[in-house]
């Protein structure tokens, strides 16, 4: 009886032992962050209670958090939520966390990521260009302005001045506020791409994450793509792909298909990983007249050796060309248009005040939504955009325009 006693002690001792073994081993790596910075007990508690709360009030942010990268990495909900420099602390549920949060947090781990963003047109320039300068400081023009000359220090946009409050809230600043500046000093939302408890890349590089903004009569690039031969392929493909593959490992392998983050930011190939958007671009596209960028030969060179992972150097050479052709057919088109308004301005026919005429919203149509198009459609493949929603619409609304101008004239 006795050797059966030790004997049931010994296997269960042993049995718990090995119990809290795998439990241990199970349990994510949260006491390091993976840079050597040991938290403190906070931190590991945080988790546990923040799912605690949320798993029944709001559990689908939850649920995201579980499928997120930051989650298998061992990332907590109190290394985001925590404030950082210049933020406004919020006492929560015996924590304290960041008031709002911004891209400063995530600047806490994603610094390259960060600077990146700031030089490029989504920072102060996208909302600058609904808004205007007022609610940035002058060194942050000075910094956008570097890269973007007179891109943040300008007026706020007329037309959607015109449009209202509620609409301008709900519309344009829905999509520029990606560019927003934030009361903690920083600029922006990375949220606006990777969405916030996933983090994911995967969503990133869905051609319809950008389509939240780029589409639409003024900057209809998702339409484009999904028309172009790279969408269809996308689309038929998109099941087969690695979409989740980390930024600097991806290959051709992974995403042998080419979208809007492949061709404009990835690092295919052991190309440079970036999150300036514009590096990568030669001209001012969305310009009225489009000119050539400050960085046109690096930035075509950039994006051509993106295009040279699929095609011929032959093939991309004569592309360029062709799309650059285009591109100065539209410019002299709308040029055109431009001076014809500007000779009846002058010549005291139209007042000097914006979209208060019929003629303010048709030359406006004509280049920022035809004009745009038709040089859209070049760069990204898009035969119907570049003809019928392009350069169709740009000669109906110019013999729209000679005619409001010779009945001004008392031609008529």
């Amino acid at each position: 009886m006795a050797f059966k006693m030790v004997f049931v002690s010994i296997f269960l001792g042993t049995a718990l032992i090995v119990a809290a073994l795998m439990l241990n081993r199970a349990r994510p790596n949260v006491q390091f962050r993976g840079d050597g910075r040991e938290r403190g007990p906070e931190f590991v508690r945080a988790t546990g209670k923040c799912a605690e709360c949320h798993s029944r009030e709001t559990p689908a942010i939850v649920h995201m958090y579980e499928m997120s990268v930051h989650a298998s990495k061992g990332v907590t909900c109190l290394d985001c939520h925590q404030p950082v420099d210049g933020q406004e602390p919020l006492a929560h549920s015996g924590f304290t966390l960041a008031a709002e949060m911004t891209a400063l947090n995530c600047r806490q781990c994603h610094q390259t990521e960060y600077e990146e963003f700031l030089r490029s047109r989504h920072a102060a320039p996208a909302f600058a260009a609904v808004a205007g300068a007022k609610d940035f400081t002058e060194a942050q023009i000075v910094a956008a302005e570097k890269y973007h000359p007179g891109a943040v220090r300008r007026p706020a946009n007329a037309l959607a001045i015109r449009e209202g409050e509620g609409v301008l809230d709900l519309g344009c600043v829905a999509c520029h506020s990606i560019g927003k500046p934030n009361s903690d000093g920083s600029i922006g939302s990375c949220t606006q791409c990777h969405s916030r408890h996933a983090a994911s890349v995967a969503l990133a590089r869905q051609p319809e994450t950008c389509g939240q903004c780029h589409m639409g009569p003024d900057h209809s690039q998702l339409e484009i793509f999904n028309e172009s031969k790279h969408g269809i392929l996308w689309a038929h493909y998109k099941s087969r792909m690695n979409l989740n593959v980390a930024a600097k490992s991806l290959t051709t392998r992974d995403i042998p298909v080419p979208s809007c983050s492949t061709c404009h930011m990835s690092g295919l190939e052991e190309q440079h990983v970036t999150h300036d958007v514009t590096e990568r671009l030669s001209w001012w596209l969305f310009a009225p007249v489009s000119k050539k960028r400050p960085t046109y030969d690096t930035g075509q060179s950039n994006m051509q050796d993106i295009c040279l992972t699929c095609h011929a150097s032959s093939q991309v050479d004569d592309f360029y060309e062709d799309a650059e052709i285009v591109v100065h057919s539209t410019n002299q088109k709308v040029q055109a248009a431009l001076d014809l308004v500007k000779a009846l301005r002058d010549e005291g026919h139209l007042t000097p005040e914006p979209f208060d005429e019929p003629i303010d919203f048709l030359i406006f149509d004509l280049w920022h939504y035809s004009g745009r198009t038709a040089k859209h459609g070049a760069f990204m493949g898009g035969a119907d955009f570049v003809q019928w929603h392009g350069n169709y619409e740009l000669l109906l609304k110019m013999t729209e325009l000679e005619a409001m101008a010779a009945e001004l004239r008392g031609e008529k």
